[in-house]
């Protein structure tokens, strides 16, 4: 008779565990996402992740209608998607998962383009570049076209690169090949010694055998981005932090988001960070990622977005 009951608590448990939880978002964020949904669901069986990628942009149209519970994204949440999202009525809570640095790339027969300054790669890929050959770059590099593989326009990806390196969110030449999969990407560049391509860390040391790394001069000389780089805050300007939002209402109402939540802030979470080949934070900033978790859980505090927030914060402050 005891044995019966277990066995019927351990049914009633895991029926009340049963969760789908539903993940979409960023492609670069997608490695992590995906190694943290493969091992959290090995330790709960009750719970059933599904991981996909729209881009960072699409990933958050969705979220903010509540089609999902969870967003991956490249880059922070910007004021008009924060307005969608309270349009609807979806409150969340950002956490920062791991840090990346975006990687430009080009073909390994390609033995000229080794570094390039943000000058130079602004001259390329802003909206009014009149750069079309690599000796329009620089005058002793061969007289061959260029050609531009990038992220869609709803990547984080996009986003920040476009920014960083033009200024401006979105200012990019129109001639480029975008796509929201960044293994186009590595075959377009891949196949083409005169193929330029740009795209997170992990997904460089996924395909090394493949691509070269272009080192950035930011201002204080060439530097590639390395696991040292980019940790050290030395790889500028194109190192930056990547996060998962959580639906905060749902995390209050699901033990099994809430559990999958506290997870990608564990210590168990940060060897799978390891093997896609971006960087964990500072143990710090994955304790203020659970104490704002906590809050919300327990209704002491919902996480509307300010700048400034103690967790974006945390990520500022590692980097310095």
């Amino acid at each position: 008779m005891k044995q019966l009951a277990a066995l019927l608590l351990l049914a009633t448990l895991s029926l009340t565990f049963a969760q789908d939880i539903r993940v979409d978002g960023s492609s670069t964020v997608y490695p992590i996402s995906l190694a943290l949904a493969e091992d959290f669901q090995i330790i709960n069986p009750g719970a059933r992740v599904t991981v996909a990628f729209s881009g960072t942009g699409a990933g958050f149209e969705k979220f903010c209608r509540g089609e999902t519970d969870v967003s991956g994204a490249s880059r922070p949440i910007k004021q008009s998607e924060i307005d969608l999202c309270a349009g609807n009525g979806i409150e969340f809570v950002e956490l920062p998962v791991a840090a990346d640095g975006l990687s430009v790339v080009v073909n390994p027969g390609n033995d000229w383009a080794d570094c390039l300054s943000v000058a130079e790669l602004n001259s390329i890929w802003r909206p009014d570049s009149k750069v079309s050959t690599w000796s329009d770059v620089r005058p002793d590099w061969p007289d061959d076209e260029i050609v531009l593989y990038g992220p869609g326009t709803d990547s984080g990806t996009f986003d920040y690169f476009t920014e960083a390196v033009n200024g401006d969110s979105g200012a990019i030449r129109t001639d480029f090949f975008p796509s929201e999969d960044d293994n186009v990407l590595v075959q377009g560049v891949s196949g083409d010694v005169n193929a330029m391509a740009f795209f997170g860390f992990a997904y460089y040391v996924e395909n090394r055998n493949r691509l070269e790394l272009v080192a950035v001069d930011g201002g204080s000389g060439c530097v590639e981005p390395s696991a040292e780089s980019i940790s050290g805050n030395t790889y500028t300007p194109l190192s930056r932090p990547m996060f998962l939002y959580f639906n905060a209402e749902r995390l209050q109402s699901s033990q099994a988001l809430r559990r999958f939540a506290e997870f990608t802030v564990s210590d168990d979470a940060e060897p799978l960070i390891a093997d896609t080949g971006y960087l964990s934070y500072p143990e710090e900033v994955y304790d203020a990622a659970a104490e704002r978790i906590d809050n919300v859980v327990t209704g002491s505090a919902f996480a509307s977005f300010e700048p400034g927030d103690s967790v974006l914060e945390a990520v500022r402050q590692a980097g310095n």
